[in-house]
């Protein structure tokens, strides 16, 4: 942190320029920072830079001012002027802002090229990587680990911020890790809150899609078996094992996931006839409203599991290759499943580059996950905690 930062707390900036532009998980983990810089600051213009595919859960928020679009394809095609146009125009667009105050929660080098395009005098991002953060764990990690890890800001970001995050050790969730832009602004030490509005028209649309396949009455379980890494999945066999399971207590059970990801909910669906698969029929609101209105989510690492604990409702996630401690389903650490082998975590994605036999998946039983979920179940039914219905509707996350 730079020694010019003491006077940040007292600043009253009135232009924030907030960057953290993917994936659906990163995004509901910022949520907190969004929620805190808004009550730190209740008059300030607050944009959102965020990737296309994310937009849409931003655009509904009243915290935001603006949400700001970065098209991330277009840096894939460097043969062709469209980035570097479409570059400049973002760019120009940015400065034209005049933004007093950039957190940048990305920390790559395309954010940090934003950062320093905003001309905003105050830049905040991560501190860069430093070997002793893998000193501060008393945790053993794997060679594979430690190269893949994330442990500070990326590709030189960290030069285009004028004060810095610390990075004291890698344990910490990504949530905390966030959140540790707080005591630079004096943001509030609170809980974090990751309260956002669902539309109204994105909760009957879920509503319309359970009566239409005759559930809008049963307790839900919403099943997300899809993830972008390989070496993530759990299963398809084993995802319907659970479903099959639920389906016979009276559940019903919805495959949840984006277009890309239908082929393991189709192969899911077919194993296990009953479930009702929707993959790639919802938006990103109504995926919200869907999990918002289930009794109980299932799913690998991935970014339904990460919305199922903003939105407070219980979810069961199987972890192999990643780190619960860093991304894991945040203050639930009875959630997470791990078959706790010591090569894992390893950060490989591709099932080609495992050399275990993805034992850290396989080792985990369909039986160990019922289980869980009906030890979750349990404690929430034990504490009285409002069934799904309710909280369809909760003051928590307002329908917009």
């Amino acid at each position: 942190m730079s020694s010019s930062s003491a006077d940040l707390k007292s600043r009253d900036f009135r232009k924030i320029l907030l960057i953290k532009l993917s994936a659906v998980g990163d995004v509901v983990h910022t949520i907190p920072v969004l929620n805190k810089l808004r009550r730190r600051y209740p008059s300030a213009r607050i944009d959102w830079l965020v990737t296309p595919a994310i937009a849409e859960l931003l655009r509904h928020n009243p915290a935001i001012s603006n949400v700001i679009e970065f098209t991330r394809e277009d840096w894939s095609r460097p043969w062709t002027l469209t980035p570097f146009v479409n570059y400049a125009r973002l760019a120009a667009g940015l400065r034209a802002n005049a933004y007093d105050l950039v957190v940048d929660m990305h920390g790559q080098f395309r954010t940090a090229v934003f950062t320093l395009a905003s001309g905003a005098p105050v830049r905040i991002g991560f501190d860069r990587p430093r070997a002793g953060v893998w000193d501060a764990s008393p945790r053993k990690f794997s060679a594979e680990a430690r190269k893949h890890a994330w442990q500070g800001a990326r590709e030189g970001s960290w030069l285009a911020y004028t004060h810095h995050i610390p990075v004291p050790t890698l344990d910490l969730h990504a949530v905390d890790r966030y959140l540790g832009v707080g005591p630079i602004l004096g943001l509030e030490a609170e809980p974090p809150d990751f309260s956002f509005p669902i539309p109204q028209a994105a909760g009957a649309s879920v509503d319309a899609l359970l009566r239409q396949h005759g559930i809008a009455g049963a307790p839900l379980v919403t099943m997300a078996p899809g993830t972008i890494w390989e070496t993530k999945h759990w299963g398809s066999g084993k995802f319907a094992e659970v479903a099959r399971h639920f389906l016979r207590q009276g559940f019903a059970v919805m495959l949840i996931g984006s277009r890309r990801e239908r082929d393991v909910c189709e192969e899911v669906a077919r194993l296990a006839p009953g479930a009702v698969d929707i993959a790639g029929e919802t938006t990103l609101t109504e995926l919200a409203a869907l999990i918002r209105r289930s009794t109980i989510s299932v799913t690998n690492d991935s970014g339904p599991m990460h919305m199922a604990v903003a939105l407070d409702r219980p979810v069961v996630s199987i972890f192999g290759p990643t780190d619960p401690v860093w991304i894991g389903p945040y203050g639930r650490p009875g959630a997470a499943l791990q078959a706790g082998v010591p090569c894992s975590p390893c950060l490989l994605r591709q099932l080609s580059r495992c050399r275990y036999g993805h034992v850290c998946m396989e080792n985990v039983s369909a039986r160990a996950v019922i289980e869980r979920m009906e030890h979750v179940l349990g404690e929430r039914t034990a504490a009285g905690i409002a069934a799904p219905a309710a909280a369809a509707h909760g003051t928590s996350f307002t329908d917009a």
